[in-house]
C-alpha cells in the first residue's frame, strides 16, 4: 500500500492547529525552532495572535509548514518508506522536508526567508482569489483581459487567480457577471505563483544555492514538484522548480493526478485544514483521504494509518 502525504499552504491557520502534535514529544524541538523566528512560541501564538496577524505572509508559511514538519514528526513511527510526498503552495518546501530533502530547521528557515523575499518584491494591494465554475479558457482570457495571472489549478474547473487590486476586482466583477459558482478573496496579500514574484524566485533561487539537500532521500520518498508534477530526481533541476514555483502556477490538480498515477491508495493531510484531502477524494473519490483535522488524537491518526497500510 503506497500511502500519499499532502501537505497544506497557508490560509487555513486556526487557534486549535497544533492540537495534536503541541505534546508531541517528538515535535518539542520544532516548536522551539520555530519560536525563534516568530518570537513566540508557535504554539501560544495562534491562540493570541490577532486574526491578521495568524495570516500575515510570514507567519502563516511558518505556521502552515510547522504543522507538517510537527505531524510527520509525531508519526515518524507509523510513516511507511516510500510514501509519496506533495505540497500546495508553500507546502511544497515543507514536502521537502516532510520527504528528507531538507533537515526539518532548514526547512522552517527557508520558508521563513522565502516569506520574507516574497513580501519584499510584493506591491501594496496584491493578493488572491479563488474561482471555481469556469473552465481554465475562460480564466485564462479573463486573466489577460484584466492584467492578473492563473496562479493554482485545482480540481473541479477551480483555480486561484493573483494580481493587484484592481486587476482582481475587474477579473471578480467579470466572474460574477458569467454566473461562476462561487469566488472569494483569499486571506493573503501576495499574488504567489504568478509573475508579479519573478525577481523573488531568482532571489530565492540564490538562497537555495547555499543548503544541502539529501536526494535520493533515506525513506525513498517520491517528492512531487508542483509546477509540473514531475518527481524530484535531480538537486539542481528539484531546486529550480521549487524556486520558479514562487512565481509559476501551480498544477496542483496534475500533483494529485500524479499520486493515483503512482499508486497511491489513500491520502493524508498534514494540515492545517481539510482543503486538500477534500480534492484528493474529487480526483480518487474511491480512495480514502483524510486531513490531520479529522482526528481527534495522534492515536486516532495511528489507527488509522495501521488498517489502511494493512488493508
Amino acid at each position: 500500500m503506497t500511502l500519499a502525504i499532502l501537505c497544506s499552504g497557508q490560509g487555513r491557520q486556526h487557534r486549535e492547529m497544533f492540537a495534536l502534535t503541541g505534546d508531541a514529544p517528538e515535535a518539542a524541538p520544532l516548536f522551539a525552532h520555530a519560536a525563534t523566528l516568530l518570537g513566540k512560541d508557535p504554539r501560544e501564538f495562534v491562540r493570541a495572535e490577532p486574526d491578521e496577524g495568524l495570516h500575515r505572509n510570514r507567519a502563516g508559511q511558518i505556521l502552515c509548514t510547522l504543522q507538517a514538519l510537527t505531524a510527520a514528526a509525531a508519526l515518524v513511527d507509523v510513516i511507511p518508506d516510500g510514501v509519496i510526498v506533495a505540497g500546495y503552495s508553500v507546502g511544497e518546501v515543507a514536502a521537502w522536508g516532510v520527504g528528507g530533502l531538507f533537515d526539518a530547521n532548514l526547512t522552517l528557515d527557508l520558508v521563513a526567508r522565502r516569506a520574507e523575499i516574497m513580501d519584499a518584491a510584493t506591491h501594496a494591494g496584491d493578493g488572491l482569489v479563488f474561482v471555481r465554475g469556469l473552465v481554465r479558457e475562460q480564466v485564462t482570457r479573463l486573466c489577460e483581459r484584466h492584467g492578473a495571472a492563473i496562479a493554482i489549478v485545482n480540481p473541479g474547473d477551480a483555480f486561484v487567480v493573483g494580481g493587484g487590486r484592481e486587476a482582481l476586482d475587474r477579473f471578480a466583477a467579470d466572474v460574477r457577471a458569467m454566473h461562476a459558482a462561487r469566488i472569494v478573496a483569499l486571506p493573503v496579500e501576495v499574488a504567489s505563483h504568478t509573475p508579479r514574484l519573478a525577481a523573488a524566485s531568482v532571489a530565492f533561487r540564490e538562497v537555495l544555492n547555499q543548503v544541502p539537500v539529501s536526494l535520493p532521500p533515506r525513506t525513498g520518498a517520491r517528492i512531487l514538484s508542483g509546477i509540473d508534477a514531475a518527481p524530484v530526481l535531480s538537486r539542481e533541476t528539484g531546486l529550480d522548480k521549487l524556486a520558479a514555483q514562487v512565481s509559476q502556477t501551480v498544477q496542483w490538480a496534475d500533483c494529485l493526478q500524479a499520486c493515483v498515477e503512482a499508486d497511491a491508495t489513500g491520502f493524508l493531510e498534514l494540515g492545517p485544514g481539510p482543503a486538500l484531502s477534500g480534492m484528493a477524494v474529487h480526483v480518487a473519490p474511491k480512495l480514502p483521504a483524510h486531513s490531520l483535522d479529522d482526528f481527534r488524537s495522534l492515536q486516532g491518526v495511528r489507527a488509522w494509518l495501521a488498517g489502511h497500510l494493512s488493508s
